[in-house]
């Protein structure tokens, strides 16, 4: 074991990072005009589109009623397009889990030997075709980019604030058993300062429980108050990752662009074949630096301990990670993460400045490398807890401070058009602009859809009572009856989800199960009263200039 303390001149050395002299991190204090104006365009184009029902339907009900129907029916199609990715990612994600990764990784060592053994198998295993086809590569390809999987090491992660052992332990021992050998995996636990002594002498124990087991078990004590760093996770993962870099650099047998290092939330529990895969996928590019890694985030550690609200978000976010997979090209990083060490090191880690370091870790890597860059899919979970409380409105809270800080993801909609709108853009614009139009479509939907879906039908027929006019007074029936078909992605959305749920504990009757379906009954007050209003509070803070720099941790409380 091995524990590593900042001395007190290190507190001055985010203040100025490689990372900002390349121009990689955010601004802090006064931004530029085009900035001001990028953070300020998500929430007006979101206030807009409400205000424009208004309008249009105080001008003329026609005119309001083909505005609400053309954003309904393109919510209709994306709702059908969500019900088939769901059962789509859902059945690729479990044939994922019962690939034999380590076998295939063990493959890669003789590529011409296991290719030859495969050549002719055919059979409907997840990604099977793939795998012959890379052997066939690797065996013609020679030279000193082909890497041995013996080479590979994983660096994992984990950053705590005030979690317990409760918490952690079955977060560590998911690591350890995983099929990857534990002599290649080197342990990081990055805990904060501001966490106490009583942080202090957990990290301490979780060391001592789970020494012997890894490579190396690192503990690495991220300092309070460093200047130029917000209040969050990033700052730590950064210090964490350069105190990672530091021991693979003093390793005789290992290389840097050799380590792929993933990061891990206090309650994340990776699949066993999760390290396989990431290795097989690291293995198998040529141009390996220039990809990350991203598993599925599947919030289903506690979900029957959670309240039902909470048990629809979490499942609701499971399946958006779901989907999210399936699309590869629009596919960004979130929560867990892998990445190649050699590339963190050169783009300075994780953002010391923004709430959101995980997403935003997308744009950094692609700015970094020029465009050239990508986010593989690793279709194997990663579970994670839903929101938990000690009590039912504590609980309510804290699931709002979550989803608001997702939310803040749209400070990148400036982060992103400040770069492509300047000269030193090196990505063709005719690539970067889509992403960018993708990511301001997808804050600006996520905050208005649900409160137009759900309300809109009525605007034109209040702002018209005396105009009588067919048009407004048989919208919402209109809208009523796209619902009702919409509804059928729905009912789809609840029976992956009884199938996505782990085993129900004894402690509940099997009543529990009915209100696993009962619970859906919510989806409409959610989607307003935490989805959209969460959308809705970021994108005003951004617009008013009043910055979230502060990580509000969830609290991982673990009910008895």
């Amino acid at each position: 074991m091995a524990e590593i303390e900042a001395p007190k001149a290190e507190k001055e050395w985010s203040a100025i990072d490689d990372a900002s002299v390349r121009g990689l991190e955010i601004p802090l204090g006064k931004r530029t005009k085009l900035y001001r104006f990028l953070e300020i365009l998500p929430g007006v184009l979101s206030y807009i589109v409400v205000i424009l029902l208004f309008v249009l339907s105080w001008i003329s009900p026609v005119l309001g009623a083909i505005y609400l129907l053309i954003i309904i029916a393109v919510t209709l199609v994306k709702a059908i397009g969500v019900a088939f990715r769901t059962i789509q990612g859902y059945k690729v994600m479990k044939k994922a889990e019962r690939v034999d990764w380590r076998k295939r990784l063990e493959d890669l060592e003789n590529p011409q030997a296991a290719f030859e053994r495969l050549q002719d198998r055919h059979d409907d295993s997840y990604g099977l075709s793939e795998h012959i086809q890379n052997l066939r590569i690797m065996a013609a390809v020679e030279g000193e980019n082909n890497l041995n999987p013996h080479e590979v090491f994983h660096g994992v992660i984990m950053v705590a604030y005030n979690e317990g052992l409760e918490t952690l332990v079955p977060s560590v021992e998911a690591v350890r058993d995983n099929t990857f050998p534990n002599e290649r995996i080197i342990f990081v636990l990055g805990y904060e300062e501001r966490g106490g002594e009583e942080m202090k002498r957990t990290a301490q124990q979780l060391a001592k429980q789970f020494a012997g087991v890894f490579r190396e078990f690192i503990l690495v004590k991220h300092p309070d108050g460093v200047k130029g760093e917000i209040v969050g996770k990033g700052p730590n993962l950064t210090y964490a990752g350069k105190r990672l870099a530091e021991y693979v650099a003093k390793q005789s047998d290992i290389l840097a662009e050799n380590v792929m290092v993933t990061s891990l939330d206090s309650d994340n529990r990776m699949s066993p074949r999760y390290l396989d895969y990431v290795a097989y996928e690291f293995v198998v590019r040529q141009d390996r630096q220039h990809y990350s890694y991203q598993p599925v985030s599947i919030f289903t550690n506690n979900i029957w301990d959670a309240a039902a609200p909470m048990r629809v978000i979490a499942i609701s976010n499971s399946f958006f990670n779901i989907i999210s997979t399936m699309r590869p090209h629009v596919l960004r990083n979130f929560a867990s993460h892998s990445q190649p060490l050699a590339a963190l090191e050169g783009m300075d880690f994780w953002s010391k400045r923004t709430i959101v370091e995980d997403g935003h870790q997308y744009w950094r890597s692609l700015f970094y490398f020029e465009g050239k860059y990508e986010v593989v899919p690793i279709r194997v979970p990663i579970y994670q807890d839903a929101v938990l409380e000690e009590t039912f409105w504590r609980t309510a809270k804290a699931q709002f401070v979550q989803l608001r800080r997702w939310d803040y993801g749209a400070s990148d909609v400036a982060y992103v058009g400040s770069y492509l709108f300047s000269k030193k853009c090196k990505i063709p614009f005719i690539s970067l602009f889509p992403k960018f139009m993708r990511l301001l479509d997808g804050h600006v939907t996520l905050a208005i859809m649900a409160p137009i879906v759900a309300f809109g039908g009525w605007v034109p027929m209040l702002l018209n009572l005396s105009s009588r006019g067919a048009v407004a007074f048989n919208l919402p029936n209109t809208v009523g009856l796209i619902q009702t078909i919409a509804m059928v992605g729905t009912i789809i959305t609840v029976v992956v989800s009884l199938q996505m749920l782990p085993k129900r504990p004894a402690k509940y009757k099997k009543k529990q199960s009915f209100f696993m379906v009962l619970q859906w009954i919510l989806m409409p007050v959610i989607a307003i009263v935490y989805q959209s209003a969460a959308a809705f509070y970021s994108q005003t803070r951004l617009l008013l200039g009043k910055y979230m720099e502060k990580f509000d941790v969830t609290r991982k409380v673990v009910k008895k």
